[in-house]
């Protein structure tokens, strides 16, 4: 039976191809122009975590620190009680320096202030930074040989194509809008890696089911194909990123200050997945099997 659809994807796929050039092409000026708004993780410095038993507001934190004589490049106010004090600096404190900002909080909060620090020298955020690429590079490896093993070339380069421009879209976004690009950065684009690439698998396995059992003759056959197979998954695939996508506007909304970015990357990484698993990712292997295939045959004439 003839699956209804409404939209002719794979008839407009140029459009969408265009589409996500030109995003990728404006993401490749803002890292070129912008670069990254580096967090302490991957640049050196020192972060404190400052308990101080009370409720404070961010105007008297920094006012603390300005009284010490720093000028720290982010202060956070966070907490059930919102008793904590969150501040990074663009530089390594040295013992001395920490000891001087704990002064300040304990002559106004008293004995009970405690803190927790954070420090990484520039060795170590280029080590962080330089894992951080290759994790990346390894997941993408590792899609393309599985589904290199479980379908073909074609569908594992379609898939790496829709992989890397969702964890590109993400980047970009980081880099206009000046976000924080920390570890919890690199956790949510594996985390967009992984739920991309289970999107486009499930399209990916119904072209697959449906070859079985089809006549193709031509490439225009392939298409259709292809097209019914998208339109038959698309419930699965708007229900899928709907629902993870209400969990992750909640964790950014409610969360911490220390998964909001998180939960915002993964905001980014729900929505370009599901549109390069739709959008993208069929109608470049259809692109790409198109070779295969040569024009309808032309029926001969009884003799």
């Amino acid at each position: 039976m003839r699956y209804n659809f409404s939209f002719d994807i794979v008839k407009h796929s140029r459009k969408f191809f265009i589409l996500s050039i030109a995003i990728t092409v404006i993401g490749i000026v803002a890292l070129a122009t912008m670069g990254f708004h580096l967090g302490v993780d991957f640049k050196s410095g020192t972060t404190l975590d400052i308990f101080v038993g009370q409720p404070i507001d961010k105007a008297k934190a920094e006012q603390l620190f300005t009284d010490a004589g720093f000028s720290p490049a982010s202060v956070t106010i966070g907490g059930t009680n919102q008793d904590r004090v969150t501040v990074r600096f663009d530089k390594v404190l040295e013992q001395d320096e920490v000891n001087k900002v704990m002064s300040g909080y304990i002559a106004a909060f008293g004995d009970q202030v405690s803190k927790e620090e954070n420090t990484v020298d520039t060795a170590l955020a280029k080590e962080l930074a330089r894992n951080a690429i290759i994790g990346v590079l390894i997941a993408s490896i590792g899609v393309c040989l599985y589904i290199c093993i479980r379908f073909e070339w074609r569908f594992a380069i379609s898939a790496i194509v829709a992989l890397l421009h969702d964890a590109f879209i993400v980047i970009s976004l980081f880099s206009i809008f000046r976000l924080e690009v920390n570890l919890p950065f690199v956790a949510a684009v594996l985390t967009i890696i992984g739920y991309s690439i289970n999107d486009t698998i499930v399209i990916f396995d119904r072209i697959r089911e449906n070859m079985r059992f089809a006549k193709i003759k031509s490439h225009e056959d392939l298409a259709d194909l292809v097209n019914r197979s998208i339109w038959q998954t698309m419930t699965r695939s708007i229900n899928t990123v709907v629902t993870v996508l209400i969990a992750a506007v909640c964790l950014m909304i409610l969360g911490s200050e220390a998964i909001r970015l998180f939960s915002l990357a993964i905001v980014f990484g729900l929505i370009s997945g599901a549109y390069s698993s739709i959008f993208i990712a069929s109608p470049l292997w259809l692109m790409l099997k198109k070779p295969t295939f040569g024009k309808a045959r032309k029926v001969s004439p009884a003799k």
